[in-house]
């Protein structure tokens, strides 16, 4: 029992390591590029993986709460803000402007249709009172 211990505990904290560096985006991993991390994890799998969990990584929350983006390295030096859609006061605003639009179009569609039946039905209800004044059965 001990024995399989002895490897289970350290396949477990390298396939751990592993998962991790994968995970982390390439501005957290410290000293080196995560490529080279993953090849210590992998290669030395006692060592690189307590070598990972004390150096590798970056451990502290990034300042405003954000996750750094992993283009910020040599590309970007900032990462873009992004917003949830709700919360995005030009998006809200595209979105009713669409809605004023598309909502005006349907609504002047439906009008004319109700005036297109409106005059059916009054020309129909003319005929109609055009047929009774024209009836010789009347008293």
């Amino acid at each position: 029992m001990l024995r399989a211990l002895l490897y289970i505990l350290p396949l477990a904290l390298t396939i751990y390591a592993f998962i991790d560096c994968l995970n982390t985006p390439e501005d957290e991993a410290k000293h080196l590029p995560k490529v080279a991390w993953i090849f210590i994890i992998l290669l030395f799998w006692i060592v690189g993986p307590i070598v990972w969990f004390a150096a590798g990584k970056l451990r502290r929350a990034p300042a405003g709460g954000r996750t750094p983006s992993p283009f910020s390295q040599g590309y970007r030096t900032h990462r873009a803000q992004w917003v949830a859609p709700d919360d995005n006061p030009e998006f809200l605003k595209s979105l009713r402007d669409e809605a004023a639009s598309s909502e005006n179009v349907k609504d002047e569609a439906l009008l004319k249709d109700w005036e297109a039946d409106l005059r059916r039905r009054e020309e129909e209800l003319k005929k109609a009172d055009q047929d009774e004044d024209d009836d010789p059965k009347k008293p």
